[in-house]
Formats: structure tokens, sequence, C-alpha cells
């Protein structure tokens, strides 16, 4: 049965003398004095759950959310989180478990972590937002607002890179297909086209019709391939075995996945088209990865991060964007779901360069903000945009302090790379290092 919390040893006086642990302790007052945030993890935990009076007692909410930010906070494997709750008194303390209490394993932090929602995420650290509110530490007077690149956990995207991955998922599972199921066994093409899709990558700039040929047949086994795993989803669909209609729904997924990357690649190096980056797929595992190009010279694939941040240093909201929309398309937003937040808007709010654009001052002065920075002026006046030369000034400068925030995002708590499945998993993975990053930053101002 699910539970609210337990009564477990506490870090009320940390259980060692070091910076960590003053941390944690620290932390856990936190939790402790916002009992909401985990009753909105518990919502989720019993959200799939028929009847929650009965069965095994698993974790309890506080444990998952305590796990949850210390996964994110020493960016630590399910491995390493369960090797950690089962070794150190100090963790364990935090987490709530007792000294004869067995860990949690890999698979039930997994499970029971992912279980939290974006929206949760949200609602806690909106929470966490009143907090630093009624302690006075950030009121929200005062934003700057920016947006960077998230990378999806995939390699990087070739059609010959993906026509193998393809390959290579499509073989084994018609493989398991016929050890479980009994469905007639198909040639396996992997081999030959491993041996295409190596000749392309190694094919020189200067070598086009060799490449062209080498992804002509390459082509060639992924559609006999693809044959082959439609046969299979057939004689697996007249199986009243549930797995083997699970694995039928599986097989037509990845061939829906297949079926895109074969026609872009035709279109792309057959045809010599140039394929919208809407129309593009560039995994078929994580199949909601964005293209974003950055300054018109990096470019990452992933999706697009809105941050605000206040004079704290706190992240106030954030949104996960959907495509790669201009920055110019995101300010005015940004500044109303401020407002849902702190039931006012900002005093001065400060954007980067590419947020600018006369409509969005005229949109934002409306809505009720005093003082409108953009840091590139893009033909807007100063003294249309703030009260005098010295107030855009310190705007601009208030502004360049996100740059550090989102490198202290990146490189302490993951955020440079989102390694949780799925669009949803992808969501899940920012709120999560977000809300951890934020419970650091309260602390330490506390302290």
């Amino acid at each position: 049965m699910r539970q609210l919390l337990r009564e477990e040893p506490t870090l009320n006086g940390a259980v060692v003398s070091h910076p960590i642990a003053k941390e944690l302790e620290g932390i856990d007052g936190i939790l402790r004095e916002n009992p909401g945030i985990t009753e909105l993890v518990l919502q989720d935990l019993r959200r799939d759950v028929a009847r929650s009076d009965i069965g095994r007692e698993g974790m309890s909410a506080e444990q998952v959310l305590r796990a949850a930010i210390l996964k994110q906070r020493n960016l630590w494997t399910y491995h390493e989180v369960s090797f950690h709750l089962a070794d150190s008194q100090t963790y364990r303390a935090f987490c709530g478990l007792g000294p004869f209490d067995d860990s949690p394993g890999r698979s039930t932090l997994q499970r029971n972590i992912k279980s939290i929602t974006e929206g949760t995420w949200e609602q806690i650290n909106r929470s966490l937002m009143r907090y630093a509110q009624e302690l006075r530490l950030e009121d929200g007077r005062m934003t700057r607002t920016d947006a960077t690149p998230v990378e999806s956990n995939i390699h990087p995207p070739t059609d010959s890179s993906l026509l193998w991955d393809a390959m290579r998922v499509l073989t084994r599972l018609t493989l398991r297909a016929h050890r479980r199921f009994a469905v007639q066994r198909f040639p396996d093409r992997k081999r030959r086209a491993k041996r295409r899709a190596l000749e392309v990558l190694n094919t020189k700039p200067n070598q086009k019709r060799k490449r062209v040929k080498a992804y002509r047949d390459l082509l060639k086994v992924t559609e006999e391939t693809m044959g082959y795993a439609r046969e299979a989803v057939a004689q697996l669909e007249k199986s009243p075995d549930v797995k083997a209609l699970r694995l039928a729904a599986r097989i037509a997924h990845y061939l829906e996945q297949t079926e895109l990357v074969v026609d872009q690649t035709e279109r792309r190096i057959l045809f010599g088209q140039e394929v919208p980056a809407d129309e593009k797929t560039f995994s078929i595992f994580e199949e909601h990865t964005d293209i974003l190009i950055k300054d018109k010279r990096d470019i990452f694939y992933g999706h697009k991060l809105t941050v605000t941040g206040g004079r704290s240093g706190l992240i106030l909201d954030w949104v996960v964007e959907r495509g790669n929309p201009a920055d110019s398309t995101l300010a005015v937003r940004m500044i109303e779901r401020h407002k849902e937040i702190y039931d006012c808007v900002p005093r001065q709010a400060a954007f980067d360069g590419g947020f600018a654009s006369k409509d969005n001052l005229r949109e934002i002065k409306d809505l009720g903000v005093n003082d409108v920075s953009f840091s590139k002026k893009r033909g807007l006046d100063v003294l249309d945009m703030v009260k005098s030369h010295w107030v855009y000034r310190k705007l601009r400068n208030f502004r360049a302090g996100i740059e550090s925030w989102i490198s202290f995002l990146k490189r302490c708590f993951g955020l440079e790379r989102a390694c949780w499945r799925g669009r949803e998993g992808f969501a899940r993975y920012v709120g999560a290092s977000i809300v951890a990053a934020n419970l650091v930053t309260l602390t330490r101002l506390l302290t």
C-alpha cells in the first residue's frame, strides 16, 4: 500500500559533520515544511493502482521524491542510487530508511521515480517558489528569461545510421517472434546492411556515385526486412496470446518509424530533394526529437528549453518547447505564465536579444511590466523599453547572469542531455533536474 511518509530517522542534526550532509539537512527541512509536495507525488504513485489499501507496501511518496532528488543532485544511475542507499548512513536517513529496512533496487527506483509526471514537477516547483516568497528570498518582481537546447539521448543521426538502427531492431524483434511464438524464421540481412552503412560512412566526399550505390543496396535490404517484419506482424496478430499481440504492436511501431527513415533517405539521397525539418525523423527510438540550429552554426538534437530566473538564482518557471519556435514568439507567454505563479507580473523583465520585437514590447508593457530590456535593441529605442539608459544597462547585465545558472543546471544537474525515454520522460527529467537545483539553491540561500 502506498503511503505518504513513514516515521523514520531524519537528518535533524546532520548524521555526519560534512558540507554535503549539511546541505541534505537543509533540503530535508524544506521538504518537511512543505508537506503538500509529498501529497502531489503520492497522487502520481497511486494513479494506476486499482486499490491502494491492499498489496505489498512499496516505497513511500516521501522516499520516492527524496531518491529522485539524490539521483539528479549527484547525476547517479539507478544502480548507483540503490548502492548508496544500501551503503550510506546519511543517504538512508535522508530517504527515511531505517537501520533494518531493505534498500530499494534499481528497477523499483526507476519505476517509482519515473511515475512523477511533468505537471507534478511543475507544481512542486511552484510550491517551492511560494515558500521562497514567504521567506522573502524571491519575490518574482525582477525576472530574466532565456532559451537553451537540451539534447535527447541519441547518437548523431545520419541516414545510413538510422537505416542500420531500423535493420537491427526489426531483425531482433522478428527473431524473438520466431523463438517465442513459432513465427516463421526470416533471413538475417544485418551483416550486409552493416557493411553498406560502413561503406557510406567511409566514402570520401567526392565519391558521390559510390555512396549512392551503397545507399541503394542498404535501402534494398531494409525494405526486404520490412517485408519480413510485416509478415511476422500478420502471424502474431492471429495468436490469442496477449504477449504475442504486444510484440506485434511493437514491431508495427518500428515499421512505421522505418518507413519514415526510408522515405527521407530516398528523397534526399536518390532524388536530391531537401526534406523539411518537420518531415524528418532523427531517431527511431526517440522520435519526438527536434533539430535545433543555434546561431546558424551549432546543431543540436533534442528540445528547446525556455527558462525564467529571478534575482535569487532560483528557476521560477520553464517550458519544454515543441519544435523550434523563434524566441520572439515566447516572450509574452513567459510573462503570462509568471502571472499565474505570483498573481502579478514582474516589475522589470530582461530578455535575450532573440526575444526582441516591437509587438512583444508593446504586449508586455500592456500586461503591466514597467521596464522591459532586450539584450539587443533590434531597432527599439532604449527609452521606449525602460526609464533610463542606466536601468537598461542594469537589466542587460542582470540578464547575462542567467547564462551562468543555465551552465550550472547543465554541468551539475545533467540538463545537457535528458536521459529518460520518450517525450514525457524528457519533460520529467527536465523537471526533476530543475527542482533538485532549486532545492540546493534554496538551502544555500537559507544557510
